[in-house]
């Protein structure tokens, strides 16, 4: 099924504007995680900043998108690819980070291992980032 910026929206029951329809074209035509500055860089001429990060915001409260973080500690966001009618998912896979393009990429066929927190700890999310060479650059 072919995704589009119009269905994406419809299907998360979100507002139809040109922000939110450019911003997951981005993703759609990427197909790796973004920063806001990525998206700011891109999309400078028709969005300032704040909208930017706005829609970002709504994105993730409404599971369109969920955070990466990169070695630098800048945080990404990636196309959720799950079926947003899903009860049980999880944005806890590997994330690839490519040495020579900066590209970080999720690879979703790797999910996280279950973790045993001490008692008193409650996680709220994890993290693996991977770095080395993607595909394209190998």
């Amino acid at each position: 099924m072919t995704q589009t910026p119009l269905a994406i929206l419809k299907d998360h029951k979100l507002r139809i504007t040109d922000c939110r329809k450019e911003i997951i074209q981005e993703f759609l035509q990427k197909k790796i995680a973004l920063s806001h500055g990525d998206l700011e860089e891109t999309l400078k001429n028709q969005f300032d900043r704040v909208t930017i990060y706005r829609t970002l915001k709504t994105f993730v409260d409404k599971d369109v998108v969920h955070k990466v973080l990169d070695d630098q500690g800048v945080t990404k966001y990636a196309l959720c690819s799950h079926d947003h009618e899903e009860r049980e998912h999880s944005h806890e896979h590997v994330h690839f980070k490519c040495e020579k393009c900066q590209e970080t990429t999720c690879i979703e066929s790797i999910t996280l291992p279950a973790i045993t927190l001490p008692k008193g700890f409650e996680k709220r999310e994890m993290n693996l980032l991977v770095q080395g060479i993607c595909d394209k650059c190998h």
